[in-house]
């Protein structure tokens, strides 16, 4: 024997010895799991001659049986580990497959794969499927049905709405405010104020109003006008839309929620301005609407413009280093009504 087998046997011996002490008065000897692996790895490498010279409590036969099964779990546990098939696929293009089904909901699996393969993003449509059917989303095109909420995004670029919104001044005079808003934008024009609204005057109003929406590019893209059936609009104004290609949409009769974007609208403007300032006269109304109308298209946010306002890009997020050393300043608006904060010089 070499004297690496004279060192494995006497390791063998020693455990074995150790078994022994440590079932002592037992009619058969109980070898444990951790038994049986040492015996395995110290006396597999030997030769089976050199196995059947040794004096041991079990066969060689035994001692091969259990090297092998300590093999085959070894092998078990790394097919378990290892995960069968393809590779996972890209959590940014999982992320993208879903956004393409959110924003588009009656593509089907095989249309994103088609708009994928534009986009230059290898995958199989099978791999779409999976990914769509994982998360709970049908991979088929039977996604088709549309909210209202959903067709009303998608034609707000087409509408301009308008309402009249009363007031009262210290003086006890009526006001009436001509105000209208474009639904995607969220941009909103205050039209005028007046004590009496004749038909001359709305319809004055309402070409001015056009005018402007000519100079800022709004009129290309306007195709409904929303207004109610208030008494104080001349039949006049729809020739006028109509000339431009705009089509009048009247509420029903006591249905503002025909006009909700307007009457939100006017809730804000009442909440923000007209119940907590003094108006003295016309002049002082004009002028609070003024300072309102550029506060909430430059500045206020909005949620359905992501926290960005109608005339004002949303910014990026400031790096943390350019957090810690944040200096801001406070702007009034109509002596201290709204207040505006921006980034100190």
């Amino acid at each position: 024997m070499t004297d690496r087998e004279k060192d494995v046997e006497i390791l063998a011996l020693r455990h074995q010895l150790a078994v022994l002490q440590r079932q002592l008065g037992c009619q058969r000897p109980r070898l444990r799991p951790e038994d049986r692996a040492l015996f395995a790895a110290l006396l597999v490498p030997l030769a089976r001659a050199t196995l059947r010279r040794l004096r041991l409590l079990v066969s060689p036969d035994t001692v091969l049986r259990w090297h092998r099964d300590l093999m085959k779990r070894r092998h078990a546990r790394m097919c378990v580990n290892r995960r069968p098939g393809r590779p996972r696929t890209v959590a940014s293009i999982r992320r993208l497959v879903l956004r393409l089904a959110t924003e588009n909901s009656s593509w089907g699996y095989r249309r994103i794969h088609g708009e994928l393969a534009l986009l230059g993003v290898a995958i199989a449509a099978s791999t779409v499927w999976e990914i769509l059917k994982t998360a709970g989303v049908d991979p088929a095109p039977r996604r088709t049905t549309v909210t209202w909420a959903d067709f009303l995004r998608s034609q707000a670029e087409a509408i301009l709405a308008m309402d009249f919104i009363e007031t009262v001044t210290l003086t006890g005079q009526r006001q009436y405010i001509l105000v209208a808003i474009h639904h995607a934008s969220r941009r909103v024009w205050i039209v005028g104020t007046t004590a009496h609204p004749t038909h001359a005057w709305v319809t004055q109003a309402i070409r001015n109003l056009f005018m402007d929406l000519e100079d800022t590019g709004y009129v290309a893209r306007i195709r409904f006008f929303i207004r109610d059936r208030d008494a104080k609009y001349p039949a006049l104004i729809d020739d006028i839309l109509g000339s431009a290609g705009i089509a009048t949409v009247l509420t029903g009769v006591r249905t503002p929620r025909m006009n909700s974007i307007i009457e939100r609208w006017v809730k804000i403007l009442r909440a923000e301005l007209l119940d907590r300032t003094l108006i003295w006269n016309q002049t002082r109304l004009r002028q609070a609407l003024r300072e309102h109308e550029r506060h909430y298209s430059e500045h206020r946010t909005h949620r359905s413009l992501a926290a960005a306002a109608p005339l004002r890009a949303r910014p990026q997020p400031l790096e943390l280093d350019h957090v810690e050393r944040l200096t801001i300043c406070r702007r009034d608006r109509l002596g201290g009504v709204i207040h505006e904060y921006r980034h100190a010089a």
